[in-house]
């Protein structure tokens, strides 16, 4: 498998209180991994460092390097515009944007100076369609998104991801706020996406991640405790602390 993501000594201090330890990892090119482990584990700060949304937090420091695709997005040089556009997030609660459906997905595109409404009008619906949304929004465009139920709502959200068209997307929780229908086309959309896009996604649902991910990490305490292929890490893990997690021990 060709490495995508490789994560190379990386630490994290908010102030003097050190969220991230020493992770070494990578993850691989249209797979997806997850990242489990109890709550305040590093599991989001880590997804957030990645395209560097924890630059916008006071008094953070890193040390360490992820690269993608061989750049070091910590680099002083990194246009974080530019690395933005190519690794999409998704979020916990669903936010679209309080305009219509169409504006939610071409805001992006907008942004980075496609106007033509033919070529709007087809970035639409070709991330509506990879959403698996397009067949319940086709005639209703131009309603507002927040009209849109929960899961809905989330995969307009991932249409609006597509739409600038990155190479990765990390998903933090974004499952939690939906009922089991609403889950299940959801995970279903991420293992559809896969064959075309690098996948991170942070669950408490350790269903969840045997279900979907090719990898999986289990944070604990700001470290990754053990980082393996997910069938291999849930039938036969390592460390003792994994064990402890996955048979609900603690969490």
């Amino acid at each position: 498998m060709t490495a995508k993501i490789e994560v190379h000594d990386f630490n994290l201090f908010y102030g003097k209180n050190q969220a991230l330890h020493d992770l070494n990892f990578q993850l691989n090119e249209r797979e997806v991994t997850a990242f489990i482990g109890p709550s305040g584990c590093g599991k989001s700060t880590f997804l957030r460092s990645i395209n560097r949304m924890n630059d916008l937090i006071p008094n953070v420091k890193v040390r360490g390097q992820i690269k993608i695709d061989q750049q070091n997005v910590y680099d002083p040089h990194q246009d974080l515009v530019e690395l933005r556009k190519h690794v999409g997030m998704v979020f916990q609660q669903p936010n679209p944007f309080p305009l219509s459906i169409y504006d939610n997905v071409v805001y992006g595109p907008r942004i980075h100076g496609i106007s033509k409404k033919a070529e709007l009008n087809e970035i639409v619906e070709r991330t509506l369609k990879q959403a698996n949304l397009w067949d319940e929004v086709k005639d209703r465009l131009d309603a507002p998104a927040l009209g849109l139920s929960g899961g809905q709502q989330q995969r307009l959200v991932i249409a609006r991801v597509l739409a600038i068209q990155p190479d990765i997307i990390l998903m933090d929780e974004p499952a939690s706020a939906l009922d089991p229908i609403s889950t299940e086309r959801l995970e279903e959309l991420i293992i559809q996406l896969k064959e075309s896009y690098t996948i991170v996604i942070v669950t408490h649902n350790m269903q969840q991640a045997q279900r979907i991910s090719d990898q999986t990490a289990f944070f604990l305490n700001g470290y990754v405790v053990e980082f393996a292929q997910t069938q291999r890490l849930f039938q036969q893990p390592t460390q003792q602390k994994t064990a402890e997690y996955i048979a609900g021990q603690f969490g």
